[in-house]
């Protein structure tokens, strides 16, 4: 063996320490908190398969459709007997109707939408426009003689 063959044992750089001062501080390139932040972790293999397990969507109550699409503007529901107590016989029902009978309550200053339920009793006639209305309602709006446009 030459003198000019040897190798060093130990490689000459050592690995950088950080979160120690100097270039790398605050966060020393760890982002923020928490416990990957933190000195000596290492998550075991067997948790992580445990979290990866968890559903991701919670926080959504048990109707999840109602809490998602809770923008969705829904109409506001009126039965045939609330028509029968507050409309004349030939009378047109709209929502700008409805609203000025007292019968509904406008939202943001508009009339909203409306659908209308068959509970109750009709006997008069009336013609219902721009309404959503029910199967049972249609059938009792029109055996009265009414029409739903």
């Amino acid at each position: 063996m030459q003198l000019h063959e040897l190798k060093p044992t130990s490689p000459r750089k050592s690995a950088k320490r950080i979160g120690r001062g100097g270039k790398r501080g605050k966060t020393s390139g760890k982002g923020h908190k928490g416990q990957k932040a933190r000195a000596g972790n290492s998550t075991r293999p067997e948790m992580r398969d445990i979290i990866k397990k968890l559903p991701k969507l919670r926080g959504h109550g048990v109707n999840r459709a109602r809490t998602v699409n809770a923008e969705k503007e829904r109409p506001v529901v009126v039965n045939v007997s609330a028509l029968e107590a507050s409309f004349e016989a030939g009378a047109t029902v709209t929502p700008k109707a409805l609203v000025g009978a007292g019968v509904i309550a406008t939202k943001a200053k508009r009339a909203p939408m409306v659908k209308i339920l068959g509970n109750g009793e009709l006997k008069k006639k009336l013609v219902v426009e721009d309404c959503q209305v029910s199967q049972s309602a249609k059938t009792k709006i029109e055996a009265a003689g009414g029409s739903v446009k």
